[in-house]
């Protein structure tokens, strides 16, 4: 992609908390303040994109259950400690989910803004229960999945209008789909799960500069079906690929090898999870291994997640995630000069 430059440096979204922030929306101020503080961040860490750090929510898929509705909250948890939550009706959105937040952050920095979503088939995999079908609930999980597709596909037409320039969709689920053997099925299939979030990235001519990336989860499986993976990368008509790379396995080669050349790639080269910085070099031969594969000018890295999945319980402190979006900067520097 022409434009691939633009967004080399990227991050998933989600930063560390500053203290007294783990209850998002208590205090509004303090919110407003702390997103500055988090542009201003990644400003000196000198990032090709900007996010609100996901400050506003309590984790990756409150810009949707926070503001749609047909959603209840059953007090449980589910997989990685995320609350449990239950589809009773239909979605509908009655108001922006991001875009008005997002106009404000685009005020704040002529640095590309990021706004990061769940999927709509994370979504409905997730929260469809099939005991609330005879009661009023969705039908099934791709009717539920269907409706969330057209809430978000319609809030991406919104913020690209706003001035948000890349657009990322998080499906945690999908790369288990990708295994040799694959883990027990979700609420959804396969082809539902493709069908599903191709409605929400379908495909469109984009104004000059956007993109809208889908990242299919956190670690690639054992051993990768290569071809589950070209139906992935084209069930999904995404612009980019945010895939994890930080590990050096042959999995992780085969899902890029498997990318069609017209896709750009994120490879999440450093580990967002742990304090321990990687050895530059080390991760420098990863690089040079995607390359043989892929175009390297179709490539941008960053850090193989979020930096708190939960806004109470972040992987690592400041300190360390400021180190480890520094190395990512200092990564591309090795690879790219100074081209963006």
């Amino acid at each position: 992609m022409a434009d691939t430059f633009n967004y080399r440096i990227d991050h998933h979204g989600s930063l560390v908390r500053p203290a007294g922030l783990t209850r998002p929306g208590d205090d509004p101020a303090a919110l407003d303040d702390a997103v500055e503080e988090a542009v201003a961040l990644q400003r000196r860490v000198r990032s090709t994109v900007v996010t609100d750090g996901d400050f506003p929510y309590e984790d990756f898929r409150g810009a949707v259950l926070g503001r749609v509705s047909g959603f209840r909250r059953t007090g449980g948890t589910g997989p990685g400690g995320l609350a449990r939550w239950v589809a009773e009706t239909l979605p509908k959105a009655d108001a922006p989910l991001l875009a008005d937040r997002a106009a404000r952050l685009a005020g704040l920095t002529v640095i590309a803004p990021k706004v990061s979503l769940p999927s709509p088939a994370y979504l409905a995999a997730t929260t469809f229960d099939p005991s609330l079908a005879g009661s009023g609930g969705p039908a099934s999980a791709r009717e539920l999945g269907e409706a969330l597709a057209e809430i978000i596909q319609a809030e991406i037409e919104l913020l690209v209008s706003r001035g948000v320039r890349l657009i990322q969709l998080n499906n945690p689920l999908l790369l288990g789909h990708l295994a040799a053997e694959p883990a027990v099925p979700d609420a959804l299939s396969f082809e539902d799960t493709l069908a599903v979030e191709a409605l929400a990235v379908r495909a469109q001519e984009r104004p000059e500069g956007v993109r809208i990336g889908v990242c299919p989860g956190w670690e690639a499986p054992g051993t990768v079906d290569r071809s589950g993976a070209e139906r992935l990368y084209g069930g999904i008509p995404a612009d980019r690929w945010i895939l994890p790379y930080d590990r050096g396995t042959a999995a992780e080669l085969d899902l890029l090898r498997a990318l069609p050349e017209d896709r750009d790639v994120c490879l999440g080269v450093v580990d967002a999870t742990t304090p321990e910085l990687e050895e530059i070099d080390t991760v420098l031969v990863r690089i040079d291994a995607a390359a043989e594969v892929k175009d390297i000018e179709d490539m941008a890295l960053s850090p193989s997640r979020g930096f708190a999945d939960l806004a109470a319980r972040p992987f690592v402190g400041a300190e360390h995630q400021r180190r480890k979006l520094v190395l990512v900067e200092t990564l591309a520097r090795y690879c790219w000069g100074n081209e963006f």
